[in-house]
């Protein structure tokens, strides 16, 4: 009998809306054995790429980059005040991203011990109809309430503020709806991570089928 070949990892999308605990859920998979690939940092990443800056400050204006460098609060103030510069922001740093995300993903692939999992943690997966690369998705839901207090508590983001952020992205319930798996984390954190634990049994299960 020859040697056996690799398990070719399946794909899933992560994704909930501000405050859900999606980074929660992320690490979690992460220690149970998926990769992860982070388009928030991928992002972060991006902005640091003259290439970027240099059209951020030629199209929403040179006072968002200070010495080289993104002034973030700056940026996201205006871009949650004015939809059209968020609109010309992600056309920036979005397909970048996206090359670095499929890079990642492809190198993963071709490596000798190929992750079962590989998790695309990505905040606007359905705004930006990327869940159509995705072998399943997963939201993870909780309640506005909930979700307001945790992010004011860690950023210092006053509840409007946070309210605003969250009213820019598709409504939860809406993502809840067209999910494959959702996790509940309007919970204790041990609660959490049983559930993510009987995911990570699913989604093994899922990728041994498609070997």
């Amino acid at each position: 009998m020859g040697p056996v070949a690799p398990m070719t990892p399946i794909i899933v999308g992560l994704t909930g809306n501000i405050g859900s605990g999606k980074s929660s859920v992320a690490r979690r998979l992460e220690a149970l054995g998926a990769a992860i690939i982070d388009a928030d940092a991928l992002a972060r990443e991006a902005t640091r790429d003259e290439a970027v800056l240099a059209r951020i400050a030629g199209e929403l204006g040179p006072e968002l980059v200070v010495d080289g460098q993104l002034d973030r609060a700056a940026t996201a103030e205006r871009v949650f005040a004015d939809p059209g510069a968020r609109e010309r922001l992600d056309a920036i740093v979005h397909p970048w991203v996206r090359r670095a995300s499929d890079a990642r993903v492809a190198e993963l692939r071709a490596s000798p011990a190929p992750p079962p999992v590989i998790v695309l943690d990505i905040p606007l997966l359905y705004e930006n109809g990327l869940e159509s690369g995705c072998d399943a998705v997963v939201v993870v839901d909780a309640p506005l309430e909930a979700r307001v207090a945790r992010v004011s508590g860690r950023s210092g983001l006053d509840a409007g503020a946070v309210r605003a952020r969250d009213a820019a992205q598709m409504p939860l319930a809406d993502k809840v709806a067209r999910a494959d798996f959702v996790i509940d984390n309007a919970g204790p954190e041990i609660r959490l991570d049983a559930q993510v634990d009987a995911l990570w049994r699913e989604l093994l299960a899922r990728a041994t089928e498609g070997c």
